[in-house]
């Protein structure tokens, strides 16, 4: 098991091969029993985005998971570094099969009984599990997923790592607080703990599947779970060719136009009726067999919409095809968007000329969806407003989708495919039982609210009479004008104290009727000592005041 310090040094002379050592010496600038590398030469040409996906790829499943993450983050990270992350790879090399074994032993100690054969080749390999064909007893052909043998470990150990960073970070760069860096860590920590248990992908794909049983043409893998585990994850092998393939699913007689439809239609699914879709529809993802079924892989990344967020989701798309600004604003804050009241109007107003520098309603090839979420956030973080991750994740899945629209049929448009579902699903809901039983909760409460205000009133005017109503006013005005007073008052009693000691001392030197001692003498100098540098400090104080003011 590598130890934090071991691992920390690892990523220091990995960032340091790449030139990316100075970003460390900036957050740990005393860090004690690492030593950093040589500094590099100022007259070095500066570190390309290209050098920072290498570096995190290099760095290994843990970053590259995160950096994979942060290339939904538009709102956060510069468009060009988005698309060098974009391109993090996550295939490696796959682990000898004598390595593996020991995990299936572990958790399928039967695994002789159970499986005819396995594959010591893997099919696919990738930085938390690979892949392998199987067949089980009764001839059926299954794929295992094994997690890699001391993955764990490693990825907590660099999930404590990154932690700290974040941390740091938010205390070194006044920015990275804006960012959220450590809740963007938090919410990655919980997210790929998820995906190292490979139960809760099964739960996810058995989901998925029970949403989908009753649709044509969309298939989700069987889980086997009797053969299955936390570390090995049993299911259906499915084969077909990516869905963006669009000359091999010609070859295989299939209409590319159909099938990047039905694949759109099915997660506009997801999201708005079911409110639990695939958080990952890259091509890779999305097999298409020879009888055109879409398969649907990979159940890692999964997202959850509450109707009332479905709602808010329809609304924001609506408001786009509309070109309705407000309402765009108004479902973004039903996301939980917080939107300044002195940003309010110049936002509208950039988003509005966005929509229309955009073409909104016109064919995908004209109209970038992609380019919209990366422009939209681009506004959203020069007005420093921060997006939830939910939405960003909803926003990349749409992007993702909307991409394999465009490469199977060109003519696709949002205004053909998408108005028309959204008009449905809205008039669905509106009429649905759901919201016929929302709308009697909401009727009911109104009522009881009604019935309830005379006993309420009573009870206030009873308290009002007998001198028992506290009120409370807290507001920002008075709080200001309290401040105002005492300081006030301060230089007030300051005014007193200087003219006291003046003539105290003075009384003190020249009235008494009798010499006096000499230590008395020196307390009348120090009084006048005293009240002449509190004098000097009130018109030092005055006159700075006054400067800081003008600036």
């Amino acid at each position: 098991m590598v130890t934090q310090i071991q691992r920390f040094t690892q990523i220091i002379e990995i960032l340091g091969k790449h030139g990316l050592d100075i970003a460390l010496e900036r957050l740990f600038p005393s860090r004690p029993r690492v030593r950093f590398p040589v500094p590099r030469d100022a007259h070095a040409p500066p570190v390309t985005y290209g050098q920072v996906r290498l570096a995190i790829e290099e760095l290994g499943p843990t970053f590259v998971k995160f950096g994979q993450i942060m290339a939904t983050r538009t709102d956060v990270l510069p468009a060009e570094l988005i698309e060098e992350l974009k391109k993090l790879q996550d295939h490696v090399k796959p682990v000898p099969y004598a390595e593996i074994l020991p995990v299936i032993l572990e958790c399928c100690p039967r695994y002789g009984e159970l499986f005819r054969t396995i594959d010591e080749t893997p099919v696919a390999s990738a930085s938390i599990a690979q892949v392998h064909s199987a067949v089980l007893r009764d001839g059926t052909r299954v794929a295992l997923k094994i997690q890699r043998p001391g993955i764990r470990d490693l990825i907590e150990t660099d999930l404590s790592i990154l932690q700290s960073m974040a941390e740091r970070a938010e205390q070194v760069f006044p920015d990275a607080e804006l960012y959220n860096s450590t809740g963007m860590v938090r919410d990655f920590s919980f997210q790929i703990r998820r995906e190292l248990d490979f139960s809760e992908e099964a739960r996810t794909a058995e989901r998925m599947r029970e949403n989908f049983r009753d649709v044509p043409g969309i298939r989700f893998p069987k889980v086997y779970r009797e053969y299955s585990s936390p570390r090995l994850l049993v299911m259906e092998f499915a084969e077909g060719v990516r869905i963006d393939d669009r000359d091999a699913l010609i070859a295989m007689g299939l209409d590319p136009r159909g099938i990047g439809r039905r694949g759109f239609l099915a997660y506009l699914k997801m999201i708005f009726e079911d409110g639990f879709f695939h958080g990952d529809p890259h091509p890779g993802n999305l097999l298409v067999t020879r009888d055109g079924t879409i398969v649907v892989l990979d159940f890692g990344i999964a997202g959850t919409v509450r109707p009332e967020k479905r709602k808010e989701f329809i609304a924001l798309l609506s408001a786009l095809i509309d070109e309705d600004t407000e309402r765009l604003l108004r479902s973004l804050e039903g996301f939980g968007v917080v939107i300044p009241e002195k940003s309010r109007e110049p936002l509208q107003d950039d988003l509005f000329l966005l929509i229309q520098d955009l073409g909104m309603g016109e064919t995908i090839s004209r109209f970038n969806f992609a380019r919209f979420v990366i422009e939209l956030s681009e506004v959203m973080r020069r007005y420093r407003i921060r997006v939830p991750m939910n939405l960003m994740l909803l926003l990349k899945v749409l992007v993702m989708v909307f991409d394999i629209g465009m490469r199977l049929d060109p003519e696709f448009t949002v205004e053909k495919e998408l108005s028309p579902y959204l008009v449905r699903v809205a008039e669905q809901n509106a009429f649905s039982a759901a919201s016929a039983k929302r709308a009697s909760v909401s009727f009911m409460e109104t009522v009881d609210a009604v019935f309830d205000t005379p006993r309420y009133l009573d009870r206030m005017l009873k308290r009002f009479s007998t001198g028992t109503l506290r009120l409370d006013v807290i507001d920002r005005d008075l709080h200001e004008f309290q401040a105002a007073l005492d300081e006030a008052s301060d230089k007030l009693l300051l005014g007193f104290v200087v003219g006291s000691l003046v003539v105290g001392s003075s009384v003190i030197l020249r009235a008494a009727p009798f010499d006096l001692p000499e230590g008395v003498s020196w307390l009348a100098v120090f009084g006048y000592g005293a009240a002449a540098m509190a004098g000097f400090y009130a018109v030092y104080h005055l006159l700075y005041v006054k400067f800081r003011e003008k600036r």
